[in-house]
């Protein structure tokens, strides 16, 4: 791929943009020898106005989203995208979110340009586990673990019933909760279903993969082992 296309890409700017930066000498390799559109040079050697150029299709990045933030690129509020980068979310194919949170949920949520990876993290038929941890507006009564491991709840206007979910009571008025779906708001109406209210939620896992000691509101990009620890079975 030629040298403006890439960096095009990878949402440094429009090719013109990209043409300009080459034609001003900020288009280097590592060592600071200037860059041209025929060059050919390893993507780790490129640099662009003295840093590293950012990685390639197949970003995978984690984010501790803070309450307030939209999954959207457009909202009339706080998107998540202000918490990064700006250029990923003009990189082609952008830097998506793996599944939501709601703009009152906060936690682990995943982004990525890899399309087919995403897929497989929020397909139902892959089954990855996602943890939240819940308050509630109202004591847990001891009967929900039964409820929500027995396969057989059905939430309003759903036509199947959930499968079965793991809960962990961790206070009178919260707990742990880790699901194998990714339905419409399904751990509220989980715990609508059974006569209380969630008044926080926040993603706690993914798979494998917590958010370590990530502060609220910050990110990194993933390592390949921390991808496999998302998308790897899991014993339960």
């Amino acid at each position: 791929m030629r040298l403006i296309r890439l960096i095009a890409n990878l949402g440094y700017g429009s090719q013109r943009d990209v043409k300009a930066m080459i034609k001003d000498g900020l288009v280097t390799r590592a060592d600071g020898s200037v860059l041209d559109d025929t060059s050919k040079v390893a993507h780790e050697d490129i640099r662009v106005d003295g840093e590293p150029l950012d990685p390639p299709p197949g970003l995978v990045l984690m984010l501790n989203k803070p309450e307030g933030y939209t999954c959207s690129t457009s909202d009339p509020g706080r998107v998540v995208y202000e918490l990064l980068p700006p250029r990923f979310m003009h990189r082609n194919p952008i830097v998506a979110p793996v599944g939501r949170l709601d703009r009152d949920s906060s936690g682990l949520l995943l982004l990525t340009d890899d399309g087919p990876l995403a897929h497989r993290v929020t397909s139902p038929k892959r089954h990855v586990p996602k943890t939240y941890e819940v308050t509630l507006a109202r004591p847990l009564t001891g009967e929900e673990g039964a409820v929500f491991a027995s396969g057989t709840l059905m939430l309003r206007s759903e036509n199947t019933p959930l499968a079965p979910a793991e809960l962990m009571v961790t206070g009178p008025q919260t707990a742990r909760i880790t699901i194998t779906e990714g339905r419409y708001h399904q751990v509220k109406r989980m715990f609508a279903a059974v006569g209380n209210h969630v008044e926080r939620l926040h993603r706690a896992a993914i798979g494998g993969l917590d958010l370590g000691d990530l502060p609220e509101g910050q990110w990194r990009m993933l390592t390949p082992d921390e991808i496999t620890l998302v998308i790897a079975p899991q014993s339960r």
